[in-house]
């Protein structure tokens, strides 16, 4: 599934070809995703120059004057930028023709993914409002997350994955950071120190800056917007490494479920 890093590098791939241009038409060839694309998408975007294209959270925003486009790649979805005469494979479901002779084509083989409309603030979308704080921003501190932890039983690593607490820090990266904060992913919340806040912040941030800076994680279904793969998955430390040595300590990675997610630890590293 891609996660933020992932949908990050999207979006820096696709900007260059939409800032600026205006859509000339949309082709829908199959409304059913996880909501119904709305039949008068096309209706709504025609003629629109896209003035820029942001994100929030694992949701992409094509922002126009008359509203704004929100896309979600779901489980498996992907965005390329093509030429208007490329052929459509059998899973390109959505197809913005831009004046510039290309064109965005959404692919989606499991069709999890989503493109919405709204032409009030996106950030006030049902979707959206209720989300928590971006893992990149200033907001998201030491301070903020022991507010949040207190008198929490949860795991750690299942809060830190909680949208509402946190947006876009997936499993993967979740994993990660906990290793390198060296905190064992089934602590209770309110287990967690300031100290240890304050590491599992730098970590987070740093785990998703680099990720970021790599083009995001390749595992399977990932493709950036420029077509190419990420290549954060060759540094990944303990994600998908279950019985395979501790990069630190040389002890055996060992691998759990917490929320029906794959969660690989360093029993020895991780206290």
């Amino acid at each position: 599934m891609p996660e933020l890093p992932e949908v990050e590098t999207t979006r820096r791939g696709i900007v260059p070809y939409l800032i600026g241009r205006t859509v000339r038409q949309i082709k829908i060839h199959n409304r059913q995703l996880r909501w119904p694309i709305p039949a008068s998408l096309n209706k709504k975007l025609a003629g629109q120059p896209i003035t820029s294209v942001t994100r929030r959270g694992k949701y992409l925003l094509v922002h126009t004057a008359a509203g704004t486009l929100l896309i979600h790649l779901g489980m498996s979805g992907s965005l390329r930028v093509l030429e208007n005469d490329e052929p459509r494979r059998k899973h390109d479901h959505v197809e913005l023709f831009l004046d510039d002779g290309h064109c965005l084509r959404y692919c989606d083989p499991r069709r999890f993914g989503a493109w919405l409309w709204t032409s009030d603030d996106p950030l006030q979308h049902e979707l959206l409002v209720k989300l928590g704080p971006e893992p990149l921003d200033q907001t998201f501190s030491a301070k903020y997350l022991l507010s949040r932890l207190e008198k929490r039983k949860q795991a750690i690593k299942t809060l830190i994955m909680d949208s509402h607490l946190v947006v876009g820090v997936g499993n993967i990266y979740a994993n990660e950071a906990l290793f390198l904060s060296g905190i064992h992913p089934q602590r209770s919340g309110a287990s967690i120190t300031e100290a240890e806040a304050q590491q599992l912040i730098r970590n987070i941030k740093q785990v998703l800056k680099s990720a970021i800076q790599r083009g995001g994680t390749t595992l399977r279904d990932f493709i950036g917007g420029d077509g190419k793969p990420g290549y954060f998955a060759q540094e990944l430390l303990v994600y998908g490494r279950a019985g395979e040595a501790c990069h630190h300590c040389k002890t055996c990675l060992e691998e759990i479920r917490l929320g029906q997610r794959s969660t690989v630890f360093c029993p020895r590293c991780q206290v």
